[in-house]
C-alpha cells in the first residue's frame, strides 16, 4: 500500500502518492497552470527537467521552485499564482 502526503495548493488540501513532484500534484489540482506569465497568460511545466523554469511556484514560502524537480512533502504548502476563474 502506497503512503500518502497530505498538502496545499492555493490553499485547497490534496492527497498524492509520496514520491510525487509538486508539478504532478499541481496537474492534479489545476489543470497543470502553476503560473501567470507578466501578460497574465497561463503558464505549464515544459521540459520537465528544471531548465526551462516554467513550472516556478511558491514552496513554504520560497518563491521561484521548480514544481518538476521538487518531491511533495507532508504539509508542503503550494502557492501558484494561478486561479481558474480569472480572466
Amino acid at each position: 500500500m502506497s503512503e500518502h502526503l497530505n498538502i496545499l495548493i492555493d490553499g485547497e488540501r490534496l492527497v498524492v502518492v509520496a514520491g510525487s513532484s509538486v508539478a504532478a500534484a499541481v496537474a492534479l489540482a489545476n489543470g497543470g497552470i502553476t503560473r501567470r506569465s507578466v501578460s497574465g497568460m497561463p503558464r505549464a511545466p515544459l521540459c520537465g527537467m528544471g531548465i526551462c523554469h516554467e513550472c516556478r511556484v511558491s514552496i513554504d514560502g520560497r518563491d521561484h521552485q521548480l514544481a518538476c524537480q521538487t518531491l511533495c512533502t507532508e504539509g508542503m504548502r503550494i502557492r501558484t499564482g494561478w486561479v481558474g476563474n480569472e480572466a
